[in-house]
């Protein structure tokens, strides 16, 4: 698959805390796949092993509150006390140069994308049930009891957000390889499609045709 496109695709990658979203997006960037990673920014402390700028844009609550102020995220969400926001100007700039963007949300931000950005790609990966979920963040450990417990209730009520997606990859324990060939089989897809979705980034918003 060639790295540009004349109609280069907004694909969003959603699902529940835990679920495997990041270790998706590692293995498409060591099997080399031809498109920008979007990088958000967050108020969240850095956890271990996690780079700024790669895994996201580590901000202050003001600077990001300015980034608000200015319109410079495609979408901003409050996610358990924390602020996460996609930036739209490396969206913008990669998607100008016909190359494919795929932006890692929670589901809520999904949501304000899908309002903005219909024509985006909207997969959410999911877990084979919601007992394998609970144990894969409780073996995460990284967040507090408390912490915790919150994530698996929001959890529940984000896997009855199916329906605002067009497709669903089910990441199964030991599995993250069929996950990542699913994905990338429906980027081929939407590749094929007669009428290509068509996205425009304007010069201070995102319009989709």
């Amino acid at each position: 698959m060639k790295g540009t496109s004349a109609n280069p695709l907004l694909i969003v990658l959603s699902g529940p805390s835990g679920v495997g979203k990041d270790a998706v997006l590692e293995g498409f960037k060591k099997r080399d796949f031809p498109m920008h990673y979007a990088v958000t920014a967050t108020t969240r402390p850095r956890r271990k092993k996690e780079t700024d700028g790669v895994d996201y844009h580590f901000v202050s609550k003001a600077e990001f509150e300015n980034m608000i102020e200015k319109g410079e995220l495609l979408e901003w969400a409050n996610v358990y006390g924390n602020l996460y926001g996609v930036p739209r100007s490396e969206l913008r700039q990669a998607m100008d140069k016909g190359k494919d963007v795929i932006v890692k949300v929670d589901v809520q931000g999904a949501a304000t994308i899908k309002k903005t950005v219909p024509q985006a790609v909207f997969i959410f990966l999911a877990p084979p049930s919601m007992e394998d979920l609970n144990k894969r963040l409780e073996q995460r450990k990284t967040e507090s009891s408390i912490d915790l417990e919150v994530r698996i209730k929001a959890a529940e009520k984000e896997m009855n957000s199916l329906s605002m997606f067009d497709y669903v990859v089910v990441n199964h324990k030991d599995g993250i390889g069929q996950a990542i060939s699913q994905i990338e089989s429906i980027i081929t897809a939407e590749k094929c499609r007669v009428k290509p979705r068509r996205i425009e980034f304007s010069s201070d918003s995102v319009t989709a045709k």
